[in-house]
């Protein structure tokens, strides 16, 4: 199931990133996106920045690394939980 799940967030990220003025269009401007990310091309970059996500979480998902890449990503923060 994984598997699935990993290839419809890649197939989805690759869609934000490739048709990303398709989404501006049809949903429009995204106010948080212009103010952060630049004046013209912040939402188009938006897109692209979340598609990228998207992709990144699909591979994640579908290689079944989840696991250990999120171990690795909070390895900081839950080694002071560990007991003494």
């Amino acid at each position: 199931m994984s598997i699935v799940i990993g290839i419809l967030l890649t197939i989805a990220g690759a869609m934000l990133v490739i048709k990303s003025e398709w989404f501006l269009n049809n949903f429009g401007r995204i106010a948080w996106f212009e103010a952060k990310l630049g004046s013209e091309g912040g939402s188009r970059l938006g897109y692209k920045l979340v598609g990228i996500l998207f992709l990144f979480i699909g591979i994640i998902t579908m290689t079944g690394s989840a696991p250990a890449f999120m171990g690795w990503l909070l390895s900081p923060l839950l080694k002071y939980n560990l007991p003494q």
